[in-house]
């Protein structure tokens, strides 16, 4: 049996507190899988408090003295959010201490450097737990298609966004509704944005993306849209076309006409088949499909998040990196050889739904096929029906357009001529489809 291996817990939150029951409760048996103890040499807190469940013995708020401790020699940071837990984080690293991390949008925007000051130290940088929680997804994409080529990458990764389009599509609510529900059960946060704006889910595209093609993708790079958008109206709509909507990222690699490959990040509300894998993830469950030139379609399905399940995935690094510290080895290094380009958002070329109401008078079905057309935009399918004020008189129409594959570039150019036209009275809404074949 080898010397204990000293761990910092930076953060005590719902994942932290999860992660030190499961130290304490699974002693012996983390023991015999890692070959030495795990002793918790302190837990660092904003404010010490002796209410915390756990010895105020261990409690700090000095976070650098903590990770500068010499019987330390894995950093645990659990507090989020970019700051200060970058500065921790390279303290340690620097300090030659592995680290252990599920900060996404920190990963997201600072993989490359912390990265390389893990390889400077020769130590360890895990974060399974940055994407999908208790789902393994980063180490897959890393040690188990280490020698396929991953093609694409799409999942449900924010389990808030789930739930709130899992009510819309079951009960027939609005978004606000869906939201409040979502903030009564503890899924949404007092300040939903980052979530219901796609911003969770962007950070952990560009660490997908990162991962999958050898290629350094930051948030900066993900092309994002959030759900707050989404009608009750589009649910109808995507019913009628055996679609459902959800909120996707989608990492891809591209090949252009003339041969040169370049990566894609992007997240934004979709509708899906039913017939699809991902349409059939619902609540706050996630759900993430690789497809790979040898192995094919993979998907991996589970709890994205909460606290026992995403500190199961942090154990999970926990012990990998415990156990390279007593056999001497090295977990996975950062891949960036392949420097792909990141593709904007105007060239890729995807499906598209849109729904607008219209006047209710011969022509205008001709009007607005027209300027598609004017931007070889192919219509597979439209839809339209008749519309009643609240007196039961005709007040126009509502007409579904759902196009061939076009890119958003020609797209855009169309949804802005149709917002001119003087027959059409709004644009309700401009939704891709993903999953077909078409």
């Amino acid at each position: 049996m080898s010397d204990e291996i000293g761990v910092a817990v930076l953060g005590l939150g719902n994942v932290g507190s999860q992660v030190v029951r499961i130290i304490e409760e699974s002693a012996a048996d983390l023991t015999a899988r890692i070959g030495a103890p795990l002793v918790i040499r302190g837990i660092g807190v904003r404010r010490v408090d002796a209410d915390r469940g756990v010895p105020v013995g261990l409690l700090t708020d000095d976070i650098e003295a903590l990770v500068s401790r010499d019987d330390v020699d894995i950093v645990v940071e659990l507090m989020g959010p970019v700051e200060p837990a970058r500065k921790a984080i390279l303290a340690a690293l620097e300090q030659g201490k592995s680290v252990v991390t599920a900060n996404k949008a920190l990963m997201a925007v600072s993989a490359g450097k912390l990265a390389e000051a893990a390889e400077k130290a020769h130590v360890d940088l895990y974060f399974e737990a940055a994407v999908a929680g208790a789902i393994p997804v980063i180490r897959p994409l890393t040690q188990s298609l280490a020698g396929d080529t991953v093609l694409r990458v799409a999942g449900i990764v924010n389990g808030t966004t789930n739930y709130i389009l899992s009510e819309m599509d079951s009960t027939g609510a609005d978004y606000s509704s869906a939201l409040a529900d979502a903030s009564a059960l503890g899924y949404a946060e007092a300040d939903p944005t980052a979530d219901v704006e796609g911003y969770d889910a962007a950070a952990k595209a560009a660490i997908l993306a990162s991962i999958a093609f050898h290629t350094r993708v930051t948030a900066d790079d993900v092309y994002r849209e959030g759900i707050t958008k989404v009608s009750a109206a589009d649910f109808a709509s995507a019913r009628a076309l055996g679609c459902t909507i959800k909120l996707l990222a989608i990492c891809e690699r591209l090949t252009t006409g003339k041969g040169k490959q370049q990566v894609s990040a992007r997240v934004y509300p979709a509708l899906v088949p039913l017939e699809h894998p991902l349409a059939s993830v619902n609540g706050a469950f996630n759900a993430v499909v690789v497809e790979a030139e040898a192995a094919g379609r993979l998907m991996f399905y589970g709890q994205g998040a909460g606290g026992a399940p995403t500190a199961s995935a942090v154990l999970g690094d926990l012990v990998m990196a415990a156990r390279n510290r007593v056999q001497g080895g090295r977990g996975p290094r950062e891949s960036k050889y392949a420097k792909l380009p990141v593709a904007p958002i105007g060239v890729i070329p995807t499906r598209y739904y849109v729904n607008m109401n219209v006047a209710d008078r011969p022509g205008v079905l001709s009007a607005v096929s027209a300027e598609f057309s004017k931007r070889e935009v192919s219509i597979a399918e439209v839809r339209q029906e008749g519309m009643v004020d609240e007196e039961g008189q005709r007040c126009g129409a509502r007409i579904v357009v759902v196009t061939h594959q076009a890119t958003d570039a020609a797209l855009s150019e169309t949804v802005a001529a149709l917002a001119d036209l003087d027959v059409v009275q709004s644009i309700n809404s401009v939704l891709r489809m993903e999953g077909t074949s078409e």
